[in-house]
């Protein structure tokens, strides 16, 4: 018999790793658990991307079981094998980084968990371990803000030096970003990365690092890529102390779309933002009612996602969720 998506047994549960247990008795009428890993709450996105998660799984009425890793590949494989033990029904989570996952996955093959993927990739050798990743695109991400900065730079300017805040080290969208925004600026000489540096997707090492790129080269950055709106707010404050004028002496693109960044446009400080939509809530729900009635689903899922300029940003600002 198919379990039932009962929001009042949901709710009967905490939504902690070991809320509540799964015996053979109840487990024939209990609602679906899902065991969710988040990487942590670093940044406006990961905060609303939690939101999402959290409020569309209740609403569906689907147990949740969450762990906070706090940015600590070490600490999620310990809350996926705390699921495999309590044998919930799906496993979830956001990879702190693309590797290092095949034997924990392996062993949630074994004990018949699926997992679906939110966000960000896995690297393993058997794409099996996983049945699908829900999230965004985060190379096209990299072209597209390579695609503003090109059309965004007048014909005929001279040499563009560019800074780079990359997202942590290892992660999916740090590496997919990087390549995306490098093939597209590296068709076009006049285009020069001439620093790049993790910042770690926060606001408080996005500000330490620009500080640092800023004594290196000066007044001879022209240009900030940012690979999330964090980083970017926080180098704003770095060349604002510097003396200068973010989005006129050094023009910034980032990544995200989050409130923080319409905010920055509409000030002048931000140039454009690539939008990665965090709201995937119900698009999770989605995937988890598919698996537990056995319906296949495509390996990849992606979210719509647009470019906001400054432009634009008085007016769509009302209307952003995060």
């Amino acid at each position: 018999m198919q379990r039932g998506f009962m929001l009042a047994a949901a709710l009967s549960c905490a939504a902690i790793i070991g809320g509540c247990s799964r015996d053979a008795g109840s487990e024939r009428d209990a609602a679906p658990v899902v065991g969710f890993s988040q990487i942590g709450a670093e940044s406006e996105w990961r905060t609303a991307n939690t939101a999402s998660i959290k409020s569309s799984l209740a609403e569906a009425g689907i147990q949740l079981r969450f762990s906070d890793a706090q940015q600590k590949q070490e600490n999620q494989i310990k809350a996926l094998r705390s699921f495999i033990a309590q044998r919930v029904d799906v496993i979830s989570f956001s990879p702190v980084v693309e590797s290092g996952w095949e034997t924990v996955l392996r062993e949630a093959k074994a004990a018949n968990i699926p997992v679906i993927l939110t966000d960000r990739a896995v690297d393993v050798s058997d794409d099996s371990l996983y049945v699908t990743l829900i999230g965004s695109d985060f190379v096209e991400e990299g072209r597209k803000a390579g695609r503003w900065l090109l059309q965004d730079t007048p014909a005929g300017s001279g040499e563009v030096r560019i800074v780079e805040l990359q997202g942590t080290v290892g992660s999916a969208p740090a590496i997919d970003r990087m390549e995306g925004f490098h093939e597209v600026i590296d068709k076009d000489p006049r285009f020069k990365v001439v620093r790049s540096q993790s910042g770690d997707f926060t606001r408080a090492k996005g500000k330490e690092v620009m500080e640092a790129f800023l004594k290196a080269e000066g007044s001879k950055i022209d240009v900030l890529f940012a690979h999330n709106d964090d980083m970017a707010i926080g180098a704003i404050q770095a060349i604002e102390e510097a003396g200068l004028k973010p989005g006129k002496d050094i023009r910034i693109v980032s990544i995200d779309g989050v409130r923080g960044a319409f905010k920055a446009m509409e000030a002048g400080k931000l140039n454009a933002t690539i939008e990665c939509n965090p709201l995937i809530g119900d698009q999770l729900v989605d995937a988890v009612k598919a698996v537990l009635e056995k319906r296949p689903l495509p390996k990849r899922i992606l979210v719509e996602e647009g470019v906001f300029t400054q432009d634009q940003a008085a007016a769509a600002l009302p209307g952003r969720k995060y």
